[in-house]
Formats: C-alpha cells, structure tokens, sequence
C-alpha cells in the first residue's frame, strides 16, 4: 500500500512538472526577453504566446492590473495595453466617440501605449453592428466593421 501511494505521489508530482514544462515549450527569443526586462524592469513574471510569425505578445500584472506588450521577433517594442473601466475614459475621448457612433454599447475599453503615444481601443455595439474602434493620441479615430458579426447575419 505505501509503495502504491509513493507511485501515485510521484505520478502527481511528474505531472505537475510536465505541465510546468508545456507552459514554457515555445522559445521566447533572447532578444524578445530582453527588450521587455528592459521596458518593464519591475516584472519578475510574464506569459508568453506568440501572436503570429513576427509578433511576441507577454501577459502581465504590474500594480494590480493585467497588462498585454507585445514585441517583434527582433525585440522591438510595438505596444502596450490594459482594460480600463467605462468610467476612466477620458471626457475628450467619449466626445469623439459621441460625434461617431449613435445609441452604442462599450462591449470592452483598452489603454494603450506605443511608439506614436497613447490610444484607446474599443469594441463597440450599436443598433445592428459591432465595430472595433481606435482613438489615437491625436484625436484620430479609425474604426472597423467586425466580420465575426458579420458572418452570424448571413447565417
């Protein structure tokens, strides 16, 4: 009976080292990590996935909230976000968003950074369709129909 409970107790512990391992499969390149030690020298933990063939993208917590960056394969820095709550978008940034769009939902709202500065990503809803929205620091808003929806009217 011990050794039966010795062998599921090693069984568990292998297991538990296995998944560890499966977590960290995919190599971050050294320039990728690097880069982003340098940017976010306080983070001591990041998941990593990688976004498409180029991009790296790091998940994060700094002060309590979660953070995505993503870099470059070469280790370049391309941005940085965070949810934001509907209440700590900025009055000029909902001023815009108001000219817009009429009678819309906020489905999610992001800060981020990057190297032009700071934007607002959104994913909106209004009457009939779902956009994707960005407000850069200038004031600039580019928006997208959302395929996804798109593709449920058609069916």
């Amino acid at each position: 009976m011990k050794n039966l409970m010795l062998i599921a107790v090693l069984l568990f512990a292998f297991g538990i080292q296995s998944c560890a391992q499966k977590s960290d499969t995919k190599k971050v390149p050294e320039q990728v990590l690097s880069a982003f030690k340098a940017k976010f020298q306080d983070v001591e933990k990041a998941k990593w996935e990688m976004e498409n063939d180029t991009e790296w993208e790091a998940e994060f917590k700094m002060d309590g909230i979660e953070y995505s960056a993503s870099f470059t394969a070469k280790g370049t820095w391309k941005e940085t976000e965070h949810e934001i709550k509907n209440s700590e978008i900025p009055a000029n940034i909902r001023t815009i968003l108001d000219q817009n769009f009429t009678d819309y939902d906020i489905e999610e709202a992001e800060m981020g950074e990057g190297p032009l500065g700071k934007f607002y990503e959104f994913e909106i809803e209004t009457d009939h369709d779902e956009f994707e929205v960005m407000i850069d620091s200038q004031g600039k808003l580019t928006k997208q129909k959302d395929e996804d929806d798109k593709d449920e009217d058609e069916d």
